[in-house]
């Protein structure tokens, strides 16, 4: 089924963003959240290459009008990649403040998106738009095998070694509020499919590997990449 992922927006979006994204950085900096922040960086770096790099130059289903493609994905992708990926490491710690900083992302989300919508009629608008009937199948596949991975070791322990509802609940959260954030405030225009469908696939995809290189880096490091004695 295509579900085409379609969003309208302008500079200002662009603009007031970055200060968020910069203002976040220097919290994540003074917290000593520095697990947090390389992580943010690395999903960044991971979702320009998705997709610039798969879904605009290798399937062509990424379209941007009105902005250089190459910067504008960058951005992009630094600005989802980074809330997202820092904000699932920080889940997975089990943070005190997690309520905080999901607070912090989510309000921080929709200051950016509703105030660039009200105050942005003077800025240049930006088309985007994303199809996904030549992919969403292979992600449906790695979602299959990161979950059976956890399913099938907890099977064979005989116990809940892995909490499955709550990393399923964390990888439906972050993408699910973005998402919402987009639709509430008129970037997103097709309705309530691209949310359901994606919130379910694309971000939830990767929570089981995320989960275990988390499990595997807090073993030996803490937050502020001290070993662990």
């Amino acid at each position: 089924m295509e579900v085409i992922a379609a969003r309208e927006l302008n500079y200002l979006n662009i603009y007031l963003d970055i200060i968020f994204l910069i203002f976040l950085g220097l919290i994540f900096i003074f917290t000593k959240r520095y697990q947090a922040l390389i992580f943010g960086l690395i999903g960044g770096a991971l979702y320009f290459i998705v997709d610039y790099g798969i879904f605009y130059l290798a399937l062509g289903t990424r379209a941007v009008t009105g902005a250089n493609i190459f910067w504008f994905l960058l951005w992009l992708s630094m600005s989802y990649g980074f809330t997202n990926f820092s904000w699932i490491w920080l889940w997975l710690d089990r943070d005190k403040h997690s309520l905080e900083w999901s607070l912090l992302i989510i309000t921080g989300w929709m200051a950016t998106a509703f105030l660039g919508q009200n105050f942005g009629s003077n800025f240049s608008a930006i088309s985007i738009s994303r199809g996904t009937s030549t992919y969403h199948g292979v992600m449906a596949a790695i979602l299959f095998i990161g979950y059976a991975i956890l399913a099938v070791q907890n099977i064979k322990a005989g116990k809940k070694i892995h909490n499955i509802p709550w990393i399923l609940g964390i990888g439906l959260l972050v993408q699910f509020a973005w998402e919402f954030v987009l639709l509430i405030s008129g970037i997103r225009h097709a309705g309530f499919a691209p949310i359901l469908i994606n919130s379910l696939i694309e971000t939830n995809l990767g929570l089981p590997f995320i989960y275990l290189i988390h499990r595997s880096v807090t073993n030996k490091y803490n937050e502020d990449l001290t070993a662990k004695v």
